[in-house]
């Protein structure tokens, strides 16, 4: 019976979690869940499947859950603050953590997990973005297993070889395919899409996400993003991830090898199937996701990206040549940029605009500590906020 942290509870990547424990109850339990300040849907949780512990994001969140909890007669006990995110992700009642809280706010309590040689499910990329080779000295250090739960790097850990070691590129690799829907506006007109709004970005065509990662997909700083994870996951250098739309997701990703073969995972574009996979890897489990019906699908149709429509693509390959704390630096000016878009502080185009003045501005330092990675992301942050029409 393996024990299960779920960083990000309430969020879609914590519900489908949930849904595919709910299938197997003689083979997980939840030991632990948390959100921020979805308090009245956690507590639900909370009800349903009684972990130990659970933990939001501030003191009056958690009175609010306690109270709630009381009301229901669940005995779960109530913590708040980062340091019992780190706690539930690294104690020793805890075997995995799927780790899917969205952002930076994501990256102690993972790295806490990897620190204590946990099972580590990974769908927060940006915790591998802004740490990088930090966050991959820590699991070889602890022992700590590290799985992809981001539905492309899933896929590309399946195609890979079964003995595959980042450590070293695996002979006869020529390339990872990171496969992209292309987002709402993949046909629309460049010039329009300084009209967009937060309403038009959050809509994605085929997956059902968070706010904050569908815009990401909008302006395709998501797929950015994944080639930066996915060099840090694989060991591959930037030239070796190529980035190919895909509209109908249903390749995920693809490895190339030399001597000409492709080798892709298909599936329904449904979160659980990569979910199910690393919970149970090596083994495979049911995931509740519809079989795929090849036949009713018609066409499979591939393009290369368009840096023009998406300029965030570019800089985020930019940041990963760069190295040191320039992926750092990407994503934190992007987080402010996309939260002030949200909120109508600026308009979609000015996402980019921003990230790229962020970039130019600052200089790119090494790092080897966590203090001083932080420290760049408080300087970007600051920086991008002074940037934003008041």
């Amino acid at each position: 019976m393996q024990r299960i942290t779920i960083l990000g509870a309430t969020g879609s990547i914590g519900v489908s979690t949930l849904e595919v424990l709910a299938l197997h109850p003689d083979r997980y339990a939840v030991y632990a869940l948390t959100a921020h300040s979805s308090v009245a849907q956690l507590a639900a949780q909370c009800a349903r499947w009684r972990p130990e512990v659970a933990v939001v994001g501030t003191a009056a969140a958690a009175a609010e859950l306690s109270a709630l909890l009381r009301s229901t007669g669940t005995n779960t006990e109530v913590a708040y603050g980062e340091a019992a995110l780190c706690a539930v992700a690294s104690g020793p009642r805890c075997d995995a953590v799927m780790a899917a809280i969205v952002g930076a706010a994501g990256l102690a309590p993972t790295l806490a997990a990897a620190r204590a040689g946990k099972k580590v499910l990974l769908a927060n990329k940006e915790a591998l973005v802004m740490s990088g080779q930090l966050f991959i000295d820590t699991v070889h250090a602890s022992g700590a297993v590290l799985l992809p739960i981001d539905s492309e790097h899933n896929a590309i850990f399946q195609c890979l070889p079964h003995d595959f070691d980042r450590s070293r590129v695996a002979p006869g690799i020529a390339r990872i395919l990171l496969t992209a829907s292309g987002g709402p506006f993949l046909n629309r007109a460049v010039a329009s899409l300084a009209s967009v709004t937060p309403d038009e970005a959050v809509a994605h065509p085929k997956w059902v996400m968070g706010r904050k990662i569908s815009v990401d997909s909008a302006t395709m700083m998501n797929k950015g993003l994944e080639v930066i994870e996915a060099h840090w996951l694989f060991g591959v250098p930037a030239s070796s991830i190529e980035v190919v739309i895909h509209p109908q997701s249903v390749i995920h990703s693809m490895v190339a090898y030399v001597d000409g073969s492709v080798l892709a995972q298909l599936g329904n574009p449904d979160m659980r199937t990569p979910i199910a996979h690393a919970l149970a890897y090596p083994d495979r489990i049911a995931s509740g996701v519809a079989p795929l019906d090849l036949t009713t699908i018609g066409n499979l149709a591939f393009e290369q990206p368009d840096l023009d429509r998406f300029p965030c693509l570019k800089l985020a390959y930019d940041a990963l040549r760069c190295g040191n704390a320039a992926p750092a630096l990407l994503n934190a000016a992007n987080e402010v940029a996309v939260e002030a878009f949200l909120a109508g502080r600026i308009g979609f185009r000015m996402i980019d605009q921003l990230i790229a003045r962020v970039m130019d501005h600052l200089p790119v330092v090494a790092v080897t500590e966590i203090d001083a990675l932080l420290e760049q992301d408080r300087l970007a942050r600051t920086l991008t906020h002074s940037l934003i029409p008041t």
